[in-house]
């Protein structure tokens, strides 16, 4: 019986999922216009942000923008007491783009993480003001405009070096302390109740089906060794669960190289769509493997996972054992092999040169750290 309750149990969670996403887009459909909510970034009027604000804008003129998983732009505001400008996050501006926003949960997300958590967080844009519509999935972030200092923006074609691995990884210790232990031992229960691991996200089932026809797709127009991920294809659930096991804290969860950025000399994170529950390991291998060159990884990753511990410990986190932070890294390199092999193959998500160097770096690191064999023997 309880095999079959661990069959229909997840199948049944994605199917409300799904049905929840498919029923935001018909309610915006049928009575969007009439919510209190803007639609465009051309509703983005004074009086509108007046109200995001909480504060008098007196104008609001586009400096520029563009389209993605979400809607963005830079506004010029002039007012009482506001930013002379703002970075702008709304809704998809096509219902398809919106359902795969609703797939990830991802507007959600990110606008409970600016109202909860961005507070207690460094490193993170300041957010001025923010709406969610549960009605719809509309949304409306709006965030400091990072362009007005000289600010990096890395990618994958663009990776950062060992100097400044270390400040990511510090930045990563920070966050994780800071909610080390606070998390409910289940999930779904109290105020961070709603932080759920990638494992048990209710879209999982689809992922097996995903990477199956990403890694047919790439081995036709690539030399990439794709089937050096073979066993992490056909073991998806139990190597996630693996990966996920406790102790728990908040992670970015998506903390590639395009989502850093580096400003004053620090380091920050943008793009907080995707926060998760789940072992440092995991966060740690996703972001070294695919924001530093393979060489790069190789000749410093027991430096730089050595700062991550001190720093955590000093943040009042726990003290992780070498060793055991040395597997849980290990094995959480299936993840930015899953995530990138994905991203490259449905293609739409990334350029396809950023995204092929990062399943480029995931593949080396599936066969220099032996993560395979070490997921084999673990499970």
């Amino acid at each position: 019986m309880s095999v079959l309750r661990n069959r229909v149990a997840p199948v049944a969670g994605l199917a409300a999922h799904l049905g929840r996403g498919v029923g935001r887009l018909a309610a915006d459909t049928a009575i969007g216009r009439l919510r209190p909510m803007p639609r465009t970034i051309a509703d983005l009027d004074a009086a509108a942000m007046s109200q995001l604000l909480g504060r008098e804008v007196t104008t609001v003129s586009l400096i520029g923008g563009d389209a993605g998983t979400s809607s963005r732009a830079r506004l010029a505001l002039t007012g009482d007491d506001v930013p002379s400008s703002v970075f702008v996050k709304m809704a998809a501006e096509t219902a398809a783009t919106r359902l795969m926003g609703e797939i990830g949960n991802l507007a959600h997300t990110e606008t409970r993480f600016y109202t909860q958590l961005a507070p207690e967080v460094p490193g993170v844009p300041r957010a001025y003001g923010s709406r969610f519509d549960p009605w719809t999935g509309r949304f409306v972030l709006v965030l400091e405009d990072l362009a007005v200092t000289p600010c990096d923006f890395p990618d994958t074609l663009h990776p950062i070096d060992a100097d400044r691995a270390a400040q990511v990884v510090e930045l990563l210790a920070t966050l994780h302390a800071t909610f080390w232990g606070r998390l409910p031992a289940r999930m779904g229960t109290g105020p961070l109740g709603w932080l759920y691991t990638p494992s048990s996200d209710t879209i999982s089932p689809l992922v097996p089906t995903m990477m199956r026809t990403s890694g047919k797709r790439l081995a036709q127009r690539t030399d990439l060794p794709i089937e050096r991920g073979r066993f992490i294809d056909e073991n998806y659930r139990p190597v996630t669960a693996l990966i996920d096991r406790p102790p728990h804290t908040v992670m970015h969860g998506d903390a590639h190289p395009g989502n850093l950025y580096f400003q004053n000399g620090r380091a920050g994170l943008l793009d907080w769509q995707a926060v998760r529950r789940g072992h440092p390991g995991r966060e740690l291998a996703y972001t070294l493997v695919t924001a530093m060159t393979t060489e790069d990884r190789r000749q410093s990753q027991r430096d730089l996972l050595d700062v991550y511990r001190h720093a955590l410990a000093a943040g009042g986190g726990p003290e992780i054992d070498r060793d055991e932070l040395w597997d849980r890294y290990r094995q959480g390199a299936a993840y930015p092999y899953i995530a990138t092999l994905i991203t490259a193959g449905m293609g739409g998500m990334q350029v396809e040169d950023i995204a092929l160097k990062g399943l480029e770096r995931s593949l080396a690191a599936l066969e220099d750290l032996d993560t395979v064999a070490l997921l084999e023997k673990s499970l």
